[in-house]
């Protein structure tokens, strides 16, 4: 099991990385509690888009800072976090409280890519040119993104290779001895 002092384990990254599917498969291998913070949102308020619709991005962020306050409360988790989180530093302060960071990143074609046909994403709606769109904001988040335990890019792996690696990396044992 995870050392109880730092027992989460928080996936950060942009949209579209896999923090929801990897962490999924993550929280099934260690035997722990899966949380998403953007469900978290979605089942206490409304969906994303119609937060950014009906009341703007400020009012996100503020739903997403209680979620992210609820879930870095809980022990024994792998947390997906939505993609703007480290915006906020408080955000970061508190999941650091009881767990480790894992960014998770991949090249902005393979992000648009992995964006298409899905749920709509509020910040990518206006852009003509998503993977320019994709690339600005990829810029402007990453001296946040850099205050992280470990990164992996997961261009090129699959969901469970990822999990693996950060199992690899975080030096955990898997659940039943793997």
């Amino acid at each position: 099991m995870v050392d109880q002092s730092k027992s989460n384990i928080v996936l950060t990254g942009f949209m579209g990385v896999g923090k929801t599917a990897v962490g999924k498969q993550l929280a099934q291998l260690l035997q722990m509690e899966f949380i998403d913070t953007d469900q978290l949102i979605k089942e206490s308020v409304m969906k994303i888009p119609d937060i950014f619709r009906l009341y703007g991005e400020d009012r996100f962020r503020r739903e997403e800072m209680l979620a992210v306050k609820k879930a870095a409360a809980s022990s024994n988790c792998v947390i997906a976090t939505g993609g703007g989180v480290v915006l906020n530093p408080e955000n970061i302060k508190a999941l650091r409280c009881r767990g480790r960071i894992v960014l998770l990143t991949a090249r902005p074609e393979v992000i648009a890519e992995r964006l298409k046909g899905g749920e709509t994403r509020p910040l990518l709606q206006r852009a003509d040119d998503k993977i320019k769109l994709i690339r600005e904001l990829l810029r402007a988040r990453e001296k946040y993104y850099r205050d992280c335990d470990i990164s992996i890019d997961t261009s090129d792996l699959s969901v469970s290779q990822v999990a693996e690696e950060i199992i690899r990396q975080l030096g955990i044992t898997a659940a039943g001895g793997k």
